[in-house]
């Protein structure tokens, strides 16, 4: 982690204008590492989710910096955003957003169809543990197991970054610490810079920093020197 991901300065993003104006974000500054995991936590309408939707290049601040190495993000057309996050970004949300008709296989190859240098997608879903699973379809699988294939769907393009928005929000604890596990292993196997937002401090024990917001703020970061495991989590 000896590079620079990202660098935010003074970001910030508003909504509407007059008495119906909403600040999502009020002057963040933020610096993320190459290769890090690092956790957004904060409640539901602290900016969290929209800061990671600016990172994912879905959405554009109002004003400010947001430098992907040496890229401002900001100032890209709607063309290089496209292509950034093609090239670069793995999505993984709250939910799934599988397609029914496919398999978990079929769902994987959607992405790898369009990536430049991607896995195997039948190797993306071994690394979230589904090699068992390639021909089900989503209405055959548990909500654990139909957000593990969309991380695999996420991290088959081998992205730079992966972007998690409440990837354990609709699951029970035992299902979203096997998804949190299929996410940490990931990011190990593909070195990917890895952001997850959460409003549930239980998953911040798994994260190399913590970013605490409230209010469309960062409230304070924390090093984690002592990381936990999945496995050691528990909600």
């Amino acid at each position: 982690m000896s590079g620079v991901s990202f660098n935010l300065r003074n970001l910030t993003k508003v909504y509407g204008t007059g008495a119906n104006e909403v600040r999502a974000l009020r002057g963040v500054d933020l610096t993320i590492r190459d290769g890090e995991t690092l956790v957004l936590l904060g409640p539901s309408g602290s900016g969290k989710s929209t800061l990671l939707n600016i990172l994912g290049g879905l959405d554009r601040p109002s004003s400010g910096e947001v430098r992907f190495h040496d890229r401002d993000l900001a100032q890209s057309t709607d063309a290089d955003l496209t292509h950034y996050r093609r090239a670069s970004v793995g999505f993984v949300f709250q939910f799934f957003n599988l397609m029914p008709s496919l398999t978990s296989l079929e769902n994987v190859e959607l992405i790898t169809e369009i990536s430049e240098s991607p896995m195997e997608a039948a190797r993306a879903l071994e690394l979230v543990g589904l090699s068992d699973r390639l021909d089900h379809f989503p209405a055959q699988l548990s909500g654990g197991q139909q957000q593990r294939v969309a991380v695999a769907r996420a991290i088959a393009k081998r992205p730079e970054l992966l972007l998690c928005d409440e990837p354990t929000g609709s699951l029970d604890s035992t299902s979203g610490i096997q998804v949190l596990d299929a996410i940490v292993k990931v990011t190990a196997d593909i070195g990917a810079t890895t952001i997850i937002v959460t409003h549930n401090a239980v998953v911040s024990a798994l994260a190399d920093r913590v970013v605490r917001f409230s209010n469309g703020a960062v409230l304070g970061i924390t090093e984690n020197h002592e990381k936990r495991s999945p496995q050691e989590l528990s909600w």
